[in-house]
């Protein structure tokens, strides 16, 4: 079932969170308070409005509550943010993440009951979107524009199959280059075509970024 997400704040951050997640298929709302920033994003986002977030009466209108994650990624106003975030936490919002501008900021969002705090200097907005499509998905590693290696945790999809059943070299252009056993402390390098993967199995996977995208939607996201 496809997630939809909302992204607040299309600066460098939020509009790099935001090209990710709608690249990946995902149903996303795109909201700025700046007419330009989302003029930008009509094109790219499912949906992008011009609104005021810190208005709960606004929040409501954009039927917020029908969202599954809402990504705050409002840039230097630390009050916006805030208020944002309550006004989410009210609203009973799932799952927030909310973009931190310094180490006070964090306090106060962990806080006022924000579900992650991201500070984007520290973290790429391509791992962070992929990290939040799955729980599953629990690393992304950018060796090009166009290559990436990626931290998997085996799910349903893949329990009891081995790497020859899978064929996935062949079905996505992708290369298994390790297995991190689960329950087991060491990692296995080269896994055999005949070795069986169990649930939360941790997989290391090298490839293109569009073939890691197909391997990622068909085996490791989970409906």
């Amino acid at each position: 079932m496809k997630r939809e997400f909302a992204v607040i704040g299309l600066g460098r951050f939020g509009g790099s969170i935001c090209r990710e997640l709608s690249a990946e298929g995902m149903d996303v709302l795109a909201i700025d308070i700046h007419e330009d920033k989302v003029n930008e994003f009509k094109s790219i986002a499912a949906h992008a409005v011009i609104a005021d977030t810190t208005d709960e009466n606004v929040l409501k209108e954009l039927g917020i509550r029908n969202i599954d994650h809402v990504i705050v990624a409002i840039g230097d106003n630390i009050q916006a943010s805030i208020l944002t975030t309550l006004m989410l936490k009210e609203l009973g919002i799932n799952k927030i993440t909310v973009k931190a501008q310094n180490d006070y900021h964090e306090k106060v969002l962990n806080k006022i009951g924000a579900d992650n705090v991201v500070h984007p200097e520290r973290d790429m907005g391509r791992r962070i979107a992929h990290s939040i499509i799955s729980t599953n998905i629990l690393d992304h590693l950018e060796l090009s524009d166009d290559h990436s290696i990626v931290e998997v945790k085996a799910g349903k999809k893949m329990h009891g199959k081995t790497l020859l059943e899978l064929d996935i070299r062949a079905q996505f252009g992708c290369n298994v280059v390790a297995i991190k056993e689960a329950n087991e402390k060491g990692i296995n390098v080269s896994p055999m075509a005949n070795q069986q993967l169990v649930k939360d199995d941790i997989l290391i996977v090298i490839g293109a970024d569009k073939d890691i995208s197909r391997f990622e939607k068909n085996l490791v996201l989970e409906d």
